[in-house]
Formats: structure tokens, C-alpha cells, sequence
């Protein structure tokens, strides 16, 4: 952005100086131009008045002296007689080359209707070494036109003047332009700089860090916007902890009462057991719901825990982690006889410690749930274009499209004895880490969980695999914190 802001200012002062100099700089030119030929054309007329008695056959010693005055000063004189009765001397001295017959021709058409020396004209030239001015001379300043007087003056004292001229205009124009760029990167940085922390800011609370706030700068309109993201950040900070917090001791809380219930339930289930059946039966009916109620409060305190998670992202082999999973799970797989496998090489995604393990946990604990005897699981890992990509296929019944599009919200399970918060914490540790859940049917029946993380960073299109692999080689396999979510049946 301050580049852009820079090169737009910059663009319209130069715009400015350059419509702003330049005109000046042309007029300037034209009218120091413009004044040495008035300057030559005025002192050529002085000479041919004083050429007018030399011409007319009267002598004038000062003729001498103009002569010698013209060689001082480096110009150069002519004097052209033109009539048949006047004077046929002609005077020349340090004229540069030139058409110099027909200049004094055409002064000489120019006056011949004019028969004073005030009413004379004058004719002007300028190339890029000499200027020259030729004019009439009369006879004593009246009567017929009796030669031409042709002054040439060397230009370098103008030319000079106008290089000056534009060295001026043109450090002026360039001192404007370095002042204009201090000020437009002083400016467009006292824009962007609280916009880029301001926009940084956002970010990071878009990923969930509810702590940051933007240091208020720059004019005050985005001192106020600073201000008020502030106060935004703050009271979503207030709600977003105390929704947690009330969750969490809510469901902590209740996890004593719930506990000594069931075991009352328990000792009166024991003593009913054998002398009233009928009894047992319904005390055992009550043990399943406490059960099923102190599923949901740890799931409570589950789905509170992922919603607190602020992932710190490594380079974590996806497929190894699966395998470990799936390893972990097999037991319980085997003594239900579902076949559970997982497929796939090295692939490397970008995510936090420990939360692809309760992903999997998740979704494995939920598809053996729903699974009977003979059904199939699969877990299958793979880079995408854009990271990498994890699918949990099963066989069995699936879902419904309405159920799909609700199974990531809280308390829509319609299992028995499910709770709803499995899926909602996989959707939420997928999200936080960057990355998208979707659940499909499965080609041939049941369903398809399909997991989209990112891939590590630096790891490009043109480096494709071996980049991956080679982050795969440094991605530490820890297990799983102990203190990670549990599963929790949906």
C-alpha cells in the first residue's frame, strides 16, 4: 500500500511541476529570445543612422570608430549600398557566412514605400550561432532607401542564458519532485503503517488469538477505527470467555452430583437386583441416562477446551499419525470386527501438537459406533495443490444430506445414547487450524469425512513431494499430550 500511495503522489507532483516548469521555461526562452533580437535589431538601426551621411557621399569620421567598436565587441557589420546615386562603398567586418544579398534585398522591398528612417522595418534573424537584424539606411533620414545596414551578433551570451535558464528551473523542478517524494513516503506511511497493524491485528483475532488489540496511530480517523477494533476485540473477548467459562463450570460442577448419583443408582441396583427384579430393570434404565448425562458434561468440557485451542503450528506427517491412531484403536476394532486400516506415504501437514490426534480419535470412536460386525473403516492421507488431505471412509449406513449439513453443530447426534459433540469438536480443531471438514457420501454407501489442512509453508508447487517428505524427515512423533480431548461418541 505505501508503494502504490507513493508512486500515486509522485505521479500527480510530477504531473504538476512538469505542466507548472516547463510552459515557464518555453516563455522564458521566447522572451529572452525575443529581447536580444530587439536588443540587435535596436543597435543596427543606430549604426544605419549613422551610416546615413557616408552613403549620401557626406564623410563621417565616426563610421571608423563604429567599425572598431564592432570588432571589440565580436560581432559583425555590413553596410550595403543599394541605390545608383548614393555611395558605392561597402563595409564588412567579422560577418559568419551567409545569404547576407538577399536579406539587404528584401529589406530593401520591405521599404520601398517608406521615406523616413522612423517608419523603417527592420528584419530579424536567429540560428542556432549568430542572430542578425538588417535595416534601411536613407539619405540623411529621408528621401529613397541608399543601403542596408546588416548587424550579426554571436548567440552563445544567449544561449548561455537559457541553459542557465533551464539548470535553474530544472533543480527547482527536481529539489520540488526529492521534497514531494520525502513527503509522500512520510505520508503514505503514516497511512499504511497503522493499516498493516491494524489489518494484522484482525488477522490474528480471526485465528483466535482474543487478546491482541491495534496500536492506535496515524490521522484520527484510524486512530478512532484503532480505537474502536479495541473495543470490539475486548467485549469479544468478555463473551467468548465467559460463554467458556460458564460452560466449563457449569459441566464441572455437575460432574460430583452426577457421580454420586450413579453411585447410588448403583448400590440400589445391587440390592434390588435380586429381590425386585422389576426394580433393577428400572434402575438400570436410570443408571444408562446418568451415564448418557455424564457423557455430555465431559463432552461439555471437551468442546470448551477445543474452543479455548490456540494452535501453534509444526510440520506434522500426517500419515504416521494416522497409523499411530489406528494402531491405538485396533483393539477395540478387532473385538467388534470391523476392519480398520489406514493407507498413505510421508505427507506433511501444517498444524498444531496433538490435535489430529483427537480428530481421528473422534471420527474413529464415532465410526464405531455407528458400525456393526464385518463393516469397514478407512483412514487414507495424500497431498493436495494446496496441502494435504485426509479421508475416513466407512461402509455402513451413512447419513442423510439434512443430517450432513447439521452434524457439526453441538447436540444433533441421533445415535443412541449420543451426544452431538464429537464431530462439533473435529469441526472446530479443523477449523482453527486453518483447515476445512466436509462430509460426503461414500461411493458405494455410508460416509466420507473429508479433512483439508494446510500444507507447511515454504513447500511449493515447483518443490512438490520431496519438499514435504523432507519436512516429513524433521517432524517430531510425539505422542499425544495427555491431557488432549477425549473422544466422545456422536
Amino acid at each position: 500500500m505505501t508503494r502504490r500511495l507513493v508512486v500515486a503522489l509522485l505521479a500527480l507532483i510530477v504531473a504538476v511541476v512538469v505542466a507548472a516548469m516547463v510552459p515557464l521555461a518555453i516563455n522564458s526562452t521566447g522572451h529572452d529570445r525575443e529581447s536580444f533580437l530587439d536588443d540587435t535589431a535596436e543597435t543596427a538601426r543606430t549604426y544605419a543612422a549613422i551610416e546615413q551621411a557616408p552613403l549620401s557621399g557626406s564623410p563621417n569620421p565616426s563610421v571608423l570608430k563604429i567599425l572598431q567598436q564592432v570588432r571589440m565587441v565580436g560581432d559583425g557589420l555590413m553596410v550595403i549600398p543599394v541605390h545608383p546615386h548614393g555611395s558605392n562603398r561597402e563595409f564588412r567586418t567579422g560577418m559568419p557566412p551567409g545569404d547576407w544579398g538577399a536579406m539587404a534585398a528584401e529589406v530593401k522591398t520591405l521599404n520601398t514605400h517608406s521615406r523616413t528612417a522612423s517608419n523603417a522595418q527592420t528584419i530579424t534573424q536567429l540560428n542556432g550561432s549568430w542572430a542578425a537584424a538588417a535595416t534601411a539606411v536613407y539619405d540623411h533620414g529621408e528621401g529613397p532607401v541608399v543601403g542596408v545596414v546588416i548587424l550579426a551578433r554571436s548567440a552563445a551570451p544567449l544561449n548561455a542564458e537559457i541553459r542557465t535558464l533551464w539548470l535553474i528551473l530544472g533543480a527547482i523542478g527536481v529539489a520540488a519532485i526529492l521534497g514531494a517524494t520525502l513527503l509522500a513516503v512520510w505520508l503514505a506511511q503514516w497511512v499504511s503503517k497503522p493499516l498493516a497493524g491494524l489489518d494484522a491485528a484482525a488477522r490474528k483475532l480471526a485465528d483466535g488469538n482474543l487478546t491482541i488489540r491495534a496500536k492506535p496511530g496515524g490521522p484520527p480517523e484510524l486512530r478512532r477505527l484503532a480505537s474502536t477494533f479495541n473495543t470490539m476485540a475486548g467485549r469479544l473477548e468478555s463473551l467468548v470467555h465467559g460463554s467458556r467459562a460458564v460452560v466449563a463450570d457449569v459441566s464441572h460442577q455437575l460432574r460430583t452430583p452426577l457421580a454420586a448419583l450413579r453411585l447410588r443408582l448403583d448400590l440400589l441396583h445391587a440390592d434390588a437386583a435380586d429381590t425386585d427384579p422389576e426394580m433393577a430393570a428400572e434402575l438400570a434404565g436410570a443408571q444408562d441416562e446418568v451415564a448418557r448425562l455424564s457423557r455430555m458434561v465431559d463432552g461439555l468440557l471437551a468442546v470448551a477446551r477445543a474452543e479455548n485451542v490456540l494452535p501453534q503450528p509444526r510440520a506434522i506427517d500426517i500419515a504416521e499419525v494416522a497409523h499411530e491412531r489406528v494402531a491405538a484403536w485396533l483393539p477395540v476394532a478387532e473385538d467388534r470386527g470391523i476392519d480398520l486400516t489406514a493407507t498413505g506415504a510421508k505427507v506433511v501437514g501444517w498444524l498444531g501438537e496433538g490435535h489430529l490426534e483427537q480428530i481421528l480419535d473422534n471420527l474413529i470412536a464415532n465410526a464405531l459406533d455407528a458400525l456393526s460386525a464385518g463393516d469397514k473403516i478407512k483412514i487414507h492421507a495424500a497431498d493436495t495443490a494446496d496441502g494435504v488431505r485426509i479421508t475416513v471412509t466407512d461402509n455402513g449406513p451413512g447419513m442423510s444430506e439434512e443430517d450432513r449439513e447439521r452434524a457439526f453443530l453441538r447436540f444433533t447426534s441421533k445415535s443412541v445414547g449420543g451426544t452431538g459433540l464429537g464431530l462439533a469438536i473435529v469441526h472446530r480443531l479443523t477449523t482453527s487450524n486453518g483447515g476445512h471438514a466436509a462430509l460426503e457420501p461414500a461411493p458405494g454407501g455410508g460416509l466420507l469425512v473429508v479433512l483439508d489442512f494446510p500444507g507447511v509453508p515454504g513447500a511449493q508447487d515447483g518443490q512438490g513431494r520431496a519438499s514435504r517428505q523432507a519436512a516429513a524427515a524433521a517432524a517430531t512423533t510425539d505422542a499425544a499430550d495427555a491431557s488432549q480431548v477425549q473422544a466422545v461418541s456422536g
